[in-house]
């Protein structure tokens, strides 16, 4: 017990709470039609507090860990800042009814940070840093907690099977060759997207914004295809970079040990 971070649960429950809270007060406003950003904005921003608050209840309730080196929180500050610029900047955006759904480079950043820095950090920047960009979006403002988990899936899983599994950044522990360990693990976090993308998104229609079952559906058979050409390309851009980057990085001795 003297392990755990009583502080950080504490603030979790309140975040939790309150943007629980939050949510509910102006879920209303937000999913009726027509709605204004001044609805939907506190909206979003109340469900990913919840959001927020559980992880922070999860991680001061889990076994304290060392400490994480300023290098790490540098590098995952910057592959946030890497998944915002990657939607942000680089998508194509699919309209579906009142909705949209897009083509983008934000995954790639999501999951090579994972590769590098681990599940956790991969996942968060993901999350920080494509929620933040769906906030800036009108159109994508409401979708903005489903953004903040499932990009934090993505990292989890991809950072699960590349070290939990491949042991990636343990050369004398990896059982199979690293261009394999690199690709698989990129697939597996990206096969985690392509079906969770399109599934919880559909729910999250339905029942949390109130969208017909048949609007829905058309979403989600959209979303199945750009979700689907995304992971491709994450899965293809993130293996090479993270290839080209690892031995620069292990030559310099910044190349974490997850």
């Amino acid at each position: 017990m003297k392990n755990r971070n009583w502080t950080v649960t504490g603030v979790g429950a309140v975040a939790l709470i309150g943007g629980v809270c939050l949510a509910v007060i102006y879920q209303g406003a937000a999913v009726a039609a027509g709605a204004e950003l001044s609805s939907m904005l506190p909206f979003a921003a109340g469900l990913i507090l919840a959001l927020v608050g559980v992880v922070m209840v999860f991680s001061g309730l889990a076994p304290a860990h060392k400490k994480t080196s300023v290098h790490t929180m540098a590098m995952g500050a910057l592959f946030a800042a890497l998944c915002y610029v990657g939607f942000q900047y680089f998508r194509i955006d699919i309209p579906v009814g009142d909705s949209s759904t897009a083509f983008h480079l934000g995954n790639v950043f999501c999951v090579l940070a994972a590769l590098l820095l681990g599940g956790v950090w991969g996942g968060m920047a993901g999350s920080v840093g494509m929620t933040i960009a769906d906030l800036m979006i009108p159109v994508y403002v409401i979708s903005a907690p489903k953004t903040f988990l499932l990009k934090l899936g993505i990292g989890l899983v991809t950072g699960l099977v590349a070290h939990g599994v491949f042991k990636l950044s343990r050369d004398k522990e990896r059982k199979i060759p690293l261009v394999w360990a690199t690709a698989l693990s990129c697939t597996a976090g990206m096969a985690f997207n392509v079906v969770a993308d399109p599934v919880v998104g559909y729910f999250y229609k339905m029942y949390i914004l109130g969208v017909p079952q048949s609007a829905a559906q058309v979403w989600m058979n959209f979303n199945f295809l750009t979700t689907g050409v995304n992971a491709v390309v994450a899965i293809v851009v993130s293996t090479v970079l993270y290839l080209a980057l690892r031995p620069a990085l292990k030559r310099a001795n910044l190349l974490p040990q997850v």
